[in-house]
C-alpha cells in the first residue's frame, strides 16, 4: 500500500504546485495591468485621464495564451517604413520570425525593431503589432501590440504572452501616429486575451 500512498502524495503535490503556479501567473498579469493603467497617468502624451482608466477592459487572464516561441533572427535586414494612423511613416527593420503553437495550431508572427536613430532606447525592444479575428467585434479594429524586451530572449526561444497585448493610443483618441500591423502579422484565429475594446466612446 505504501507505493500507492506515495504515488497519491506525488500527484497531489504536483496538482497543488500547478495551481499555485497558475495563481502566481495570474497575480503577475494583474500587477502588469495595474501598472499599465498607471502609465496613462504619468505619460505626458496620454490620451486618457484618471477617470477614463476605469473604461479599460480586458479578457480574463488565460495562461494558455502564454506560449514559448522559436525565434529565427533575420540577418542583415534593411529598414522599411510602416504606415501609421496619422499618415506619417515610421522606420522599422525586421528582427526575426516567431514560430509558435497556440491551442494546437501553428502560427507565425514577425517581430520588428525600431530603426529611428533618434530613439535608440527603442532598439532594446521588439515590436509585434498584429491583427486577429476578434478585431472590430471585441477588440480594436486596427489591431493590437505586444512588446518584448530583447533581454527576454533565451537562445532561440522567447515567451510570447497575449495576455499582455495592448491597444495603441489611436484606440482612445485621434492625433497619434500608431503603426498599422503589416499584413504578414494577420493571425487567422481569435486571440481572446489581452486588452479589449475601450468601454467609453472614443474622443474625437
Amino acid at each position: 500500500m505504501r507505493p500507492v500512498k506515495t504515488l497519491c502524495c506525488i500527484l497531489l503535490f504536483g496538482s497543488l504546485c500547478a495551481r499555485l503556479n497558475a495563481q502566481s501567473y495570474k497575480d503577475s498579469i494583474a500587477e502588469y495591468r495595474k501598472h499599465y493603467k498607471q502609465d496613462f497617468l504619468t505619460d505626458a502624451r496620454s490620451p486618457l485621464k484618471a477617470a477614463d482608466t476605469g473604461y479599460l477592459r480586458f479578457y480574463n487572464i488565460d495562461p494558455s495564451y502564454r506560449v514559448i516561441a522559436s525565434l529565427e533572427v533575420t540577418r542583415d535586414s534593411k529598414p522599411f517604413m510602416i504606415p501609421t494612423h496619422s499618415g506619417k511613416l515610421k522606420p522599422y527593420r525586421g528582427y526575426g520570425i516567431l514560430r509558435f503553437k497556440l491551442h494546437g495550431k501553428s502560427y507565425i508572427l514577425h517581430a520588428y525593431q525600431s530603426a529611428d536613430s533618434t530613439k535608440k532606447q527603442l532598439a532594446a525592444y521588439l515590436f509585434i503589432p498584429f491583427t486577429d479575428k476578434t478585431n472590430t467585434k471585441e477588440t480594436y479594429g486596427a489591431g493590437r501590440y505586444i512588446d518584448i524586451d530583447t533581454s527576454e530572449i533565451k537562445g532561440d526561444k522567447v515567451a510570447l504572452d497575449f495576455n499582455k497585448c495592448y491597444n495603441p493610443y489611436c484606440a482612445f483618441a485621434d492625433g497619434y501616429s500608431c503603426p498599422f500591423p503589416p499584413k504578414e502579422n494577420d493571425l487567422q484565429t481569435e486571440i481572446k486575451a489581452g486588452e479589449k475594446l475601450f468601454g467609453k466612446e472614443r474622443d474625437k
